[in-house]
This record gives C-alpha cells, structure tokens and sequence, in this order.
C-alpha cells in the first residue's frame, strides 16, 4: 500500500511540474525593452540551437523577403526559438532554425508553403469566429486574443490585453474557426498586454478539427507536438508546422505558462484557404482592386528604384529630392508630383504627406509608393480629376521619415516585429514627438498677457537651445524642420497605424497633470473639416459597426478625434507645424495592423485611397490671394488675420520676385472679415467670402505706406533724424548736464 501512495505522489508532483513548467524571469514589463529582450532572446535561441537536433526549413514572410524561424519540442523537451533572418530576394531560402524533438533522425521535411495570416490582427477573422474553454472575465475573453491587441490602462478593464483563461490547468484551449477548409502552417503567439502584470503561455500543443467536435492533436511520430511559446509577453514567436494541416478549426492547448502569471495569449493563425468557389461567407468579405500597382513590402534598395521607375514613367510631373539623412547615412527621399516640377508657381498650395517616422508603423509608407504609382498612371490614362490635382498642385509624398528603424522591423516581418520594434529613431528618440514644444512658449505668453502686443499667436520661433549641437534630437527631425522652414506648405497629413483614427492638433494637454483634455487650437472648426474629409471617405474609418482596433471606440467620434482628447504629447509634429509655420498638419492612423502582411496591401489600399485623394483637394478650400504695395511688388512677411480666429498667418518670403508676397489661408465655407497688416504699411481689410466647392476664392491686398513710414523715409532721404529722435537726444543731454 505504501508503494503505491509513493507512486500517486510522484505522479501528482509531475504533473504539476508539467501544469507549471515556465522559464524562471524577473515579473517586470519588457514593453519599453523590447530591443534588449530580442537580443537576448535571438542568444538564447543561438545557443539552444547547437543541440544537434536542428534541422533547417522555411519560415513565413513578405514573399520570403521577411524570413523567419520557428521552434518545435517534442514531449516537452528543449527546442529553439524565432530566428530572424534578412529580407532580400536572394535570400529567399535562408535557413529557419527548426527544432524536432524527440524524432531518432533528426529531421522533418518542411513543406515550402508560404501561408498569409488568417487576419486576428487585421480583424478579418470577427468575434464570432473565436471561442476559448473559460476566461478570466468578459474584457479578456477569446475575442481578446489577438496578436498585438493592446489593452487598457486600467486591469480588468473592458478592452484588456489578451484571451487570459478563468483556471490555470492543462485543459484550456483557444479556437478559432476558419469557416472554411484552411491548410493551416503555422501560430504566431504573445502574452497579455498589460503594464501591470505579466500572463504568458511557455508550451502549447495545436489540434485540429473539421467539425469542432472530433479532434486531432498534432504530433510528432507518435507523440504529441509540444511547441515552445513565449519567454517574455510582448516578443512574437513564431511556431510553423512539421507539415500543413487541413482543417476547419483550429485549437491552442496551453500546457505550461510563467509561474507567477497565467495562462494568457495574443494569437495569429497562418493558412491558405483550400479551393471553394461556393463558400459565400469568403467572397462576401473579399475586397479587390483593379489598379495594376505594385503590392509588396519594399526594402530601402527597392524604395528608391520604385521611385526612380515612376520618375521615369512620369519624368514631366515628378522629380526626386531629399530632404536630408538619417541616422545611419540614408538618404530621406520625397517625390514632388507637380505639372512644374521644381518650381513653385504662383497662387498653387504646397501639400505633403510624410509616412513612416515611426519605422514599424509601415502601412502609410506603402501606401505613399502606391499613391505616387497611382498618380502617374492615372495622369498619363488622361483622369480628369488626377490632371487636374497635378496642374494645379505642388505635391511632396515623403514615404519614409524613419528609414532606419523601418529595416529593423523589415528584417522581422510582419508577424514578428511586435509592436514596438523600430518605433524609435537609430539613436532612440520618437521623431514625431521630438519636435520643440512651442505650446508652452505661446500659453505662457498668453498667460502673462504677452499676446499680440510682445508676442505673436502665430510662427512661434524656435528656442535657442533646440537648435544647438547637444540638444536631444533626430537629425531625422533637424531635416524635416529645415525642409518645413523651406517650402511654404499650406495643408499636410503624416500617416501612422496601428488604429483607425485621424487626430488634429492640439496633441498636448494645456494641464501638465492631464492625460487627456479637450485642447482645441483657434481652427478647431476647420481641423474638425479637414479631419472629417479623411475619416468619412474611409472605408471603415466611420462605420460604427465595425469592431475597434485596441480600446477606443472612434467610430462613434465620426472617427476623428483632437489629439489631447486621445493622449497627451508634447513636442508633436501636428503642433509644431501649426505654430511655426502657415501649415496645418493632421495625424491619419490608417490601419489597425501597423505592419499588414503584404496579402492585405491591396485591400488597404482600396480602404485608403478615395480618402488620401479627398484630403490632398482639400488645400484648395478657403481663400488665398497676394499682397502687394501701390507699385505692384509683392509683400514678404505681411501678417493675414482674420475676425473671430486668435491665429494669423504670414505671407510667403521665397526669396522669387513672382510668388513674394503670396497666401493660402484654409477657412470652411462662409464669409470672413480679413485684415491685412504689415511693418511700414497702412491696414487694409476687407470680407472674404468661401464657398462650398472645392477651390480657394481669392482675396487679394494693396497696401499703401503708412504716414509713419513715409515721414522717416523723407527724413533719411535728407539726412535727418526724426523729431521724435531728436526730442528723445535732447533730454538725454540735458540729463547727463
């Protein structure tokens, strides 16, 4: 009898080895060290990979240009994990580290299918497709359980990080169904988002099902597959298949997960669909595009030959620039699509889009490409509305700001790269929010009721100390300032993902303590327009139907939102552009997947492309005009302000004898009184009337000399001083006698 209490004991105590098995680790948030921890991780890999069991495969990525490596155990037993490789056609067949446990050969024949995701992160796959054994609560159930999914600030919030299950034993699962015969190849998986605690699955086994009732578990020989999960909550781990599989349903079985957490998971299923022309359900939710454009992810290299081949398809409206260098030496190229290119033509608004100052977020980069690929055929096909764009607009795409961290998260692919690798410049500071902060510089002027006798409202300078040497900045965000200070742009738009919003300025709250606060500029009626006009010629931007991307609900906002009311930052591009210069800048979140695999860049781009066209019309909306003096010759640097809007603008200086003088000032439809002031000249105003078409009304100046100017030109003109100088010499003398 005692033999056999001895024998129980031993096999509960394996048993709640194999329930509890993790690797040990400190329970801190690994967000914010995301670089430190892959390093680690990729070492780690490195070194379990000398085992001798490892064979080479293949891994997933953009047309194998984003190779990757996936790691399988048998029996629980050790087994490398994702090893990235680089991203070059040549290298398509770099080798993926493969680990098969437990086979006496040591190998697996890897099938060289290269399956897309199903779609949890693009939300393709709905709520209803996903199905768990318990959760935690409702804000962690299965419809959580998606790769990259972020959660709230708060726990137990209704938006949380992740499918988290309600026990912690070897018989929970996660479901997704396919709704559709898939050949599935492989599972990508994350812990739970969250900045307070740390859930995340260590070992998994995959089942397979065509009926969601019998089920087959994937194995090895004859022993179940035990696949290597996650070390940490936030870095991705790729896991592919010994072989594909073909199912309806697929499950993930937890077997074993961080001690101190829970069984947590971030999920993306990897799959083909199997031939079916007659599944309604898959041709109801296709989107198609007839626009022959090229959809792929491109490297740096095949940026700029993409670029070099519209140029030469279009060489009498393009023209290839850089506005600088980053970090590590490349070249910052922006394209300017105009009927003159190079030449800045009077009374004709400079527009930019900007696109990737966040290096991961690559989604606006390729829809930059696509847009200049899009612009060109369409003008050649002779599109009325495209000629028309072009001829009477100066446009700047500026598809990569951040080049350096964008092949940081190339080198991954879109699976792999998390959600935060190659956010950061090369050197590590967020170039969007790295701008000065001109919003305190004004609010304390207003404060000490500076404004608008000592300090302007409008081309805020820029502190000294911003500009030196030592300050903390990108030499990415140096050149987008001098590119800014350079050309007189009126309307711009930077594109961003991860979300599916637009924001307007002002993006910092007025309170310091304030996390979010209502902060509106002076247009904040125009913002709202301008906003809008991208948001409801989106596709899903303003269907309050669709599910949200993360936590916020935007939908329901029309899908715009002012920037403060979302996050305060400081130091935004939005701001900067808005106080230094004549230019309103607004922030498109364009996608809810940051980095889409190259299989929805189509659809994307359907999403998208009504919207960047609607947007780039808009410059044309409100007045513009030239102000000159009674000889004709045009007025630098002459102050536009209008009734009712504490923000002014200034006439162009562009050092050209035919565009000094010149304005762009965007106003929604009506009628506005405008005054016109500039130094040594009278005031003149008059009302300008807007209307609802697109097309700037134009309103232009004459102003004459003022009495003040002309007497204190006579007075040089004769050698004299002016009385007024001349009274304040003679009591400075009487003083000192």
């Amino acid at each position: 009898m005692m033999w056999l209490q001895t024998l129980l004991l031993l096999g509960l105590v394996g048993l709640m080895l194999d329930v509890c098995y993790g690797y040990s680790s400190e329970d801190e948030d690994y967000y914010m060290q995301e670089l430190l921890s892959r390093e680690h991780y990729q070492r780690v890999s490195e070194d379990r990979a000398t085992d001798g069991r490892q064979t080479p495969g293949r891994g997933i990525g953009k047309e194998s240009r984003s190779t990757s490596a996936a790691s399988k155990a048998a029996g629980g037993s050790d087994s490398a994990s994702a090893v990235k490789t680089g991203n070059k056609k040549s290298e398509k067949n770099k080798k993926a580290v493969k680990a098969a446990g437990g086979v006496r050969d040591g190998s697996f024949t890897a099938d060289k299918d290269d399956c897309p995701p199903l779609g949890l992160e693009t939300l393709k796959i709905d709520d209803f497709q996903l199905h768990a054994s318990t959760m935690r609560h409702y804000g962690l159930g299965p419809h959580r359980g998606r790769l990259n999914i972020q959660g709230g600030l708060l726990e137990d919030d209704l938006y949380d990080g992740g499918w988290c299950a309600g026990r912690n034993d070897p018989l929970q699962w996660f479901e997704v169904d396919a709704r559709r015969l898939m050949k599935f190849t492989g599972v990508v998986t994350q812990g739970r988002s969250s900045l307070w605690s740390s859930d995340w699955v260590s070992s998994y086994k995959v089942l397979l099902s065509n009926d969601s009732h019998s089920w087959v578990t994937l194995k090895n020989g004859s022993r179940d597959l035990i696949f290597i999960g996650n070390r940490e909550k936030e870095i991705p781990v790729l896991n592919t298949f010994p072989k594909p599989m073909v199912a309806r349903y697929i499950r993930i079985n937890p077997r074993s997960w961080f001690p101190s957490g829970g069984i947590c998971m971030r999920v993306e299923i990897l799959g083909c669909p199997m031939p079916d022309p007659n599944n309604y359900y898959r041709r109801r939710n296709e989107v198609t595009t007839t626009d022959n454009l090229d959809f792929r992810h491109h490297s740096y290299k095949e940026m700029r030959q993409l670029m070099k081949v519209v140029n030469d398809m279009c060489p009498n409206i393009t023209r290839i620039y850089n506005i600088g260098k980053s970090y590590s030496g490349q070249k910052l190229y922006a394209i300017e699509i105009s009927d003159n290119p190079g030449e800045h033509e009077l009374g004709e608004p400079e527009f930019r889009y900007t696109a990737g100052s966040h290096g991961n977020e690559v989604l606006g980069r390729e829809l930059l490409l696509l847009l200049m690929q899009f612009m060109c055929q369409e003008y050649l096909s002779g599109n009325p509305r495209i000629r028309h764009l072009v001829d009477e607009t100066r446009i700047h795409l500026l598809p990569s700001v951040n080049p350096d961290g964008y092949e940081k998260a190339f080198a991954a692919g879109s699976e792999l790269s998390g959600w935060s690798l190659g956010r950061w410049s090369h050197d590590g500071l967020d170039i969007h929010h790295n701008f000065p902060d001109l919003n305190a510089v004004l609010w304390e002027a207003e404060a000490r009721n500076w404004v608008p006798r000592k300090f302007q409202n409008h081309h805020v300078p820029i502190p000294d100390w911003y500009r030196s040497e030592n300050a903390t900045v990108a030499v990415e965000t140096r050149a987008l300032v001098s590119w800014m200070e350079k050309i007189p742009f009126v309307l711009g738009g930077n594109l961003q993902s991860g979300e599916l919003v637009v924001t307007f300025p002002f993006d910092r709250t007025r309170s310091v303590t304030a996390l979010r606060q209502l902060t509106p500029t002076a247009d904040d009626h125009v913002f709202r327009w301008l906003a809008f006009s991208y948001a409801s010629t989106h596709r899903l931007m303003t269907d309050v139907s669709r599910r949200v991307c993360h936590t916020d609900d935007f939908a329901k906002e029309d899908g715009t939102i002012n920037g403060a009311s979302w996050h305060t930052a400081a130091g935004s591009m939005n701001d900067f552009s808005y106080l230094h210069t004549n230019c309103f800048e607004l922030s498109m979140y364009v996608g809810c997947d940051k980095y889409p695999h190259e299989s929805e860049l189509p659809e994307e781009w359907e999403n998208n492309r009504e919207s960047l066209l609607v947007f780039m019309e808009q410059v044309h909306r409100g007045i513009k005009g030239v102000i000159r003096d009674v000889q004709g010759k045009g007025i630098a640097n002459a102050i536009i302000s209008v009734d009712g809007i504490n923000h002014d603008i200034r006439t162009v200086n562009m050092f050209l004898p035919a565009s000094e003088g010149e304005y762009w000032r965007l106003l929604n439809p009506g009628e506005y009184r405008v005054t016109v002031r500039a130094e040594g000249f009278s005031v003149s105003s008059k009302v300008c009337a807007v209307g609802y078409d697109i097309g700037a009304s134009r309103c232009d100046f004459v102003l004459g000399r003022s009495n003040l100017s002309r007497i204190k030109e006579i007075m040089q003109k004769f050698n004299k001083q002016p009385i007024s100088m001349r009274e304040r010499l003679r009591q400075r003398r009487l003083l000192d006698t």
